[in-house]
């Protein structure tokens, strides 16, 4: 769960934005073998295939806060390890919606301005997620390489930016690469007051389910790889 403190802007203003993060549901794994074929691959993606309900406004968001031509998709990919595209999904601390956003948050938002829709509205729960991973991405924008960045703004959605910046100061003192993902992961045992079991494992469903979409709609090229080598 992680707690902003910075005023966030949806067309209205709140402050201290409050994000969950629940584990998927067992019911989505990657789609085919990563030594199969594309139409193995491709099949078998469509056997399971997520919803499509939200993605305009994975778009929509996307390019609101991240511009045109973003992989919209890594969000919806985060959205199905979130909730599994659930807009009723519920976490034991009361994280609600396909982004996981808090009802704190939304009590904020009414009494900043009134009238907000419930954590259950689709809509505006993906807005506000993406709009925090937004302002993740530019947190870690030190990190110029594009998969890179991607682990390191969804992971701190997961820990907490707090938590992965201390991560990243584990690895410059142990001599890793702190601008690398792999570099923080082989530190994680390290870092204090980290579930990093949970982080890394999250991080690699996203990358997994990214992998997934991209599949599903066979998009040529491959527009990135989040997956670890």
């Amino acid at each position: 769960m992680v707690t902003l403190g910075r005023a966030t802007h949806l067309g209205l203003v709140a402050v201290g934005l409050t994000i969950g993060s629940q584990s998927d549901s067992a019911r989505h794994h990657a789609a085919g073998d990563a030594s199969g074929s594309f139409v193995s691959q491709l099949f078998a993606a469509r056997e399971r295939a997520p919803s499509t309900r939200y993605d305009d406004y994975f778009r929509k968001y996307s390019k609101r806060y991240f511009g045109p031509g973003f992989a919209w998709r890594v969000f919806k990919a985060q959205a199905m390890a979130e909730s599994g595209l659930d807009s009723t999904a519920t976490s034991a601390v009361g994280a609600r919606g396909i982004m996981q956003i808090m009802p704190s948050t939304f009590a904020i938002l009414n009494a900043h301005s009134g009238g907000i829709k419930s954590p259950e509205d689709a809509q505006t729960n993906i807005a506000a997620g993406i709009e925090h991973d937004a302002y993740l991405w530019q947190l870690f924008k030190r990190i110029e390489a594009h998969p890179e960045h991607y682990r390191f703004m969804v992971a701190a959605y997961n820990a907490g930016e707090g938590t992965i910046q201390r991560a990243q100061r584990v690895a410059r003192a142990a001599q890793a690469d702190e601008l690398s993902w792999q570099g923080v992961s082989s530190v994680a045992q390290q870092v204090p007051h980290w579930r990093y079991h949970e982080t890394l494992g999250y991080v690699n469903r996203i990358a997994r389910y990214y992998h997934r979409l991209q599949t599903l709609d066979a998009v040529p090229p491959l527009e990135m790889d989040l997956e670890q080598k």
